[in-house]
């Protein structure tokens, strides 16, 4: 009779892998209640400046968060595998919640944005264009039925897609306040924000690689 292979946190390997989605879990959690979820009472005081372009906020924030919710089941082997279908049409969600948001992005990018300062206008672009480059790279991939590559550029797609929870985080943090004020370190933390990670993620991508 052949037995089901249960999936047990045993190696040291498994438990890293825990504690990373844990991490991205609380984190993104924390995100969407305390920093996202408060736009869509629609209220004056909380968009604030940005109430003249509350729709396009909107659009980036509601592709943010299917996003960020949708990333971890398509990264689920197991669901993958039992609910194929589900899991490409949770595809296709994920890749159109990007492009709005990074549409949305880009708009704001050069509306409000640019009235702050020119430099937090380019860093906002420059995120905008990673994380629609990088989705699209995953769709091309899939596409030509080169499973691997999608599945590396996807997870370069999350990276860059939870850049801006660590924003959030970096920003609240009493030694980012060190480099000065808003103009001065927004810019440099948004590139921070996914450039660093994104970085460090392809280094893993490529460690054990042969050709």
């Amino acid at each position: 009779m052949k037995q089901t292979t249960i999936f047990t946190p045993s190696k040291p390997k498994s438990y890293l892998i825990t504690a990373i989605w844990l991490g991205v879990l609380i984190f993104g959690a924390k995100f969407v209640i305390k920093d996202a979820l408060p736009y869509f009472g629609f209220d004056p005081e909380v968009f604030g400046r940005f109430l003249e372009y509350k729709w396009a906020l909107i659009g980036h924030v509601s592709g943010g968060l299917l996003a960020i919710t949708i990333g971890p089941f398509q990264f689920w082997k197991a669901f993958r595998t039992k609910y194929n279908k589900i899991h490409r049409t949770l595809g296709i969600i994920y890749l159109i919640a990007i492009v709005i948001a990074s549409l949305s992005a880009t708009y704001l990018s050069w509306t409000s944005a640019l009235a702050v300062h020119w430099t937090w206008a380019i860093s906002l672009q420059g995120l905008a264009f990673v994380w629609i480059s990088t989705v699209a790279m995953a769709y091309r991939a899939v596409r030509l039925h080169r499973y691997k590559i999608h599945r590396e550029w996807m997870i370069r797609s999350y990276v860059v897609t939870f850049g801006f929870v660590t924003f959030r985080w970096l920003n609240e943090l009493a030694v980012s306040y060190e480099l000065g004020n808003f103009i001065e370190r927004g810019p440099t933390l948004i590139w921070v924000c996914w450039a660093i990670p994104l970085f460090i993620t392809e280094m893993v991508l490529q460690w054990n690689k042969k050709r």
